[in-house]
């Protein structure tokens, strides 16, 4: 005890520290742990653990449990001396620099005014002064521009080398080898440990007040982590410095993903406009709500016996909301997001190439990440052979289990895609039950206009609304499950290489959720309205038996409807998202201010080891996860944006505020995660590569057969009256006349009148081919198949023109790194003279000492011939 009472240790320290008791060796890396019944047995696996730690040259330093704030957690401190980091440094090939680069800065625009109010200061921009680097070799250690050795090392590099050796730490005695009893996650997994993580360098919301510490904890929260700062740049090299290249490339992707929508936003908004702006110069929907055509025109039910007759006048409003976004501007909004998604594509392999050379990742993913084996495959692959690159025996899985496990692996991912669609199926027979049930209950009477519930919802817009909302439910069921079922078959197949995990966990969820978000969109925008047959002779989903008949389209197309879905299911999705994350983070933060006393304690009780124990781990899936809703997100923007040009600004506003929350997460409420490296975005990549061919194919097969621009086209110049185009008159003419008095007693309903209408192209009653398409039918087909091929292609050749004409890597990335290889075989070879020279001129003047000595000694020119 002190004189204020409070606890300090025996030498009276700060506890509010990143360095041992000695306050000179850094703490790179805390193991906590608690006291149970099943002590005994931990404790053993804990004291063997600890030795073989100590074997490997590692430093410990415990702190008891009656240290700790709550009396219950030991503490265990780790620390990598400078022997331990050079020899893993080695092994890693890690890159450190070994010359000041001499390449001229590029210049910047003479703007600056404009740019100023997003920069931020240029010591928190650019932490690190530019190198060239080559890959470490203790054996040369005087060849790097070494200053001090226990800088040397940044922390994120040093966590990084000591999390690889606890990983492979063995827990057994010498003379009972088990090979399974391997690692510190198996230790975690079994309660020997409740903990593993490097230490945050000071509090987010103060300044470490030990100069050595560089505080970049707190000028990240200030600079990058409140909302304040969203049109800031973000600091890319301090976050890839903080917290590694890994989480660095992640929101460098986010980043620029946020600023090529803005100019997806503004156009998709111009479009929108020019929908309103128009809203006057809709004759199409003016004659849909005149009383003297479209009141006057009494269409065929929707539905078998429930449904009435209704006019088609009410369809009034619907009209009017689908021409906001079925208009002219939709062509060109489809085509403008084809090239856009190209153009961000491209632009961002030249930025990831300028991040890959400007932090060191060249030529990582060959030399490391693909020979570094999992430790679980390790553990599970008891089989040896011997591998030519290597030159060494490693594990391997057999061929037999290999393809048994992959057999399993299909078959799964295809029941669970199965159940999915069996899912969709579901809540379509819902849509085509509950419709019939929405019709009869909004009517007035039998002949009159379906009677509006508050003016605005019909049963066509209810059926619709209620459909996508319990399909949205159904999503969130689904995504708890498919991420357990994901994992489980990734871990089944024993992947080798962390890259491979990821890769095949990543196109498993991808996968997943791509079936699972965008099935009900597929099913609106290309499949309902299409298989509807005619009066007296309709299509049914199960058969006539089902009296399920297949949904029509309303008479303003179900563009309208695929609107409502897309804004239902990806609004619903960012909102469920946000709040998830909000809400449980509110809990922390409030958990937090229950014992916010602790923070007022002096620096001597409350250790940093402690409170960084008492954030939340950040787990290895937290960047798969994020991930994986931005490229959700981009898949509802790209494959569907025809049906909605204000999809992208909705995920500008997501992701101004997701960029800020996931930096405030990782600040404020994460332990630090242990550095780890990653050349670019790994196989997100070829999904988005993948996304953005589909989005060309997908938005002209909306323009051309959900929207009803192409049918209004060919009428406008080919089968209007007169000799001037216009709209007049559309409306009968997309429309076909039935006698009712022919269809069958199933269809009929309950009150009649006739004559009835409905929607397609068929000659009327009486005609020598009555009910069997018109030519305009086969003309529109071909319009359509027409403007399919023409604007895939227009697309595509411009996407290839463009992506020829950007090459992937800038030019002058491509000179540096060209010159920073040439540097370092130049720099190596001198230095290997050097060397050689130094010892020879020792072993010169060893023998010209000792030449006098012998009997018979040779001259000096031949003493340095011998040398030489």
């Amino acid at each position: 005890m002190n004189l204020h009472g409070h606890v300090t240790d025996k030498f009276g320290q700060n506890r509010d520290t990143v360095y041992f008791k000695d306050g000179v060796r850094h703490i790179d890396f805390v193991l906590s742990y608690v006291d149970d019944k099943d002590g005994d047995k931990k404790a053993e696996r804990r004291r063997e653990f600890e030795a073989n730690l100590e074997k490997a040259g590692l430093e410990l330093e415990a702190e008891d449990k009656s240290e700790s704030g709550d009396r219950k957690t030991y503490y265990l401190k780790i620390h990598a001396p400078w022997e331990v980091l050079a020899t893993y440094a080695d092994v890693l090939k890690i890159k450190v620099p070994f010359k000041a680069s001499d390449i001229p800065k590029a210049q910047e625009v003479h703007l600056e005014w404009l740019t100023q109010p997003f920069r931020l200061p240029d010591n928190i921009m650019m932490p690190e002064p530019d190198y060239f680097t080559a890959p470490f070799d203790k054996s040369k250690v005087d060849f790097f521009l070494i200053d001090d050795k226990d800088t040397f090392f940044p922390p994120s590099t040093r966590n990084r080398i000591v999390y690889y050796i606890l990983t492979r730490c063995p827990y057994y005695k010498e003379d009972c080898k088990e090979e399974d009893k391997t690692g510190i996650k198996r230790l975690l997994n079994n309660g020997t440990y409740t903990s593993a993580y490097p230490l945050h360098d000071c509090k987010y919301w103060k300044k470490a007040e030990d100069m050595q510490c560089d505080s970049e904890r707190y000028h990240l929260y200030r600079y990058w982590a409140r909302f304040l700062c969203f049109y800031k740049k973000q600091p890319l090299n301090l976050i890839k410095k903080y917290y590694g290249e890994k989480i660095g490339i992640y929101f460098a992707w986010l980043g620029f993903y946020t600023e090529m929508l803005f100019f997806a936003a503004v156009m998709g908004v111009i479009c929108f406009v020019y929908g309103v702006l128009s809203y006057e110069d809709n004759i199409t929907s003016k004659e849909i709500c005149d009383p003297e055509i479209g009141g006057m025109i009494v269409m065929c039910p929707l539905c078998d016996k429930k449904c009435r007759y209704w006019k088609l006048n009410s369809t009034c409003l619907s009209s009017w909301q689908s021409h906001l976004f079925d208009n002219e501007g939709t062509v060109f909004f489809a085509m403008f997001m084809g090239i856009w998604v190209t153009l961000f594509l491209e632009f961002w392999k030249r930025r990831q190439a300028r991040l890959e050379y400007e932090w060191d990742l060249v030529d990582f993913e060959e030399e490391q990440q693909q020979l570094q084996i999992r430790p679980e495959y390790e553990l599970k692959c008891t089989g040896r052979r011997f591998n030519r690159i290597t030159q060494e025996m490693e594990p391997y899985l057999p061929f037999p289990s290999k393809c048994a496990r992959f057999c399993l692996s299909g078959a799964t991912v295809l029941f669970w895609t199965c159940l999915i669609v069996a899912c969709i199926i579901g809540v379509i027979a819902y849509r085509l039950a509950v419709y019939a049930a929405f019709a009869s209950v909004m009517k007035d009477s039998p002949t009159s206009k379906i009677q509006l519930v508050g003016s605005l919802i019909t049963p066509q817009l209810a059926t619709s609304v209620t459909a996508s909302c319990i399909n949205f439910v159904i999503i969130l069921i689904l995504n708890f499950l498919y991420e357990h079922v994901a994992i489980w078959i990734t871990d089944m197949e024993i992947p080798k290489t962390h890259l491979e995990y990821e890769n095949k966990l990543t196109m498993k969820m991808f996968m997943f959720q791509f079936v699972n978000y965008y099935s009900s969109c597929f099913y609106v925008a290309f499949f309902k309205g299409k298989f509807v047959g005619y009066p007296g002779n309709y299509s049914y989903m199960f058969g006539k038996w089902s009296m399920l008949r297949n949904e029509e389209c309303a008479p303003g197309g179900c563009l309208i409807e695929l609107t409502t879905q897309l804004l239902i299911v990806m609004a619903g999705k960012q909102m469920v998202g946000n709040a998830q994350e909000n809400v449980c983070f509110l809990l922390v933060i409030l958990f937090q201010i229950c014992f916010l006393e602790r923070r007022s304690h002096p620096k001597s009780t409350y250790s940093r080891w402690e409170q960084d124990h008492d954030l939340q781990n950040f787990s290895q899936y937290g960047l798969f996860y994020e991930y994986l809703e931005m490229v959700i997100q981009f898949g509802f923007i790209t494959l569907f944006v025809a049906s909605f040009p204000l999809a992208p600004l909705l995920a500008l506003f997501n992701n101004i505020l997701e960029v800020r929350v996931d930096a405030w997460k990782l600040t404020t409420q994460f332990r630090r995660p242990v550095a780890a490296k990653a050349r670019n975005i790994g196989a997100w990549k070829e999904i988005l590569n993948v996304v953005a061919i589909l989005s060309v194919v997908t938005n002209a097969f909306i323009v051309a057969f959900t929207s009803d621009m192409i049918p209004r086209l060919v009428y406008l110049y080919a089968y209007h009256p007169g000799n001037k185009a216009t709209m007049r008159g559309y409306i009968t003419n997309s429309l076909s006349f039935y006698n009712i008095s022919q269809i069958p007693e199933d269809n009929l309903p309950e009150h009649g009148e006739n004559p009835s209408w409905y929607r397609d192209y068929r000659y009327p009653p009486g005609h020598e081919k009555q009910y069997t398409h018109t030519m305009q039918f086969w003309h529109i087909l071909a319009a359509k198949l027409a403007f399919i091929v023409i604007m895939e292609h227009v697309v595509f050749v411009v996407k290839f023109f463009v992506a020829w004409l950007i090459p992937d890597v800038p030019v002058g990335i491509k000179s540096h790194i060209k010159r920073e290889r040439f540097l370092v075989q130049e720099y190596l070879h001198n230095y290997e003279v050097e060397k050689l020279k130094m010892q020879l001129s020792q072993s010169c003047s060893l023998a010209t000492e000792t030449a006098p000595l012998l009997p018979s000694s040779p001259s000096k020119h031949r003493v340095l011939s011998e040398c030489i």
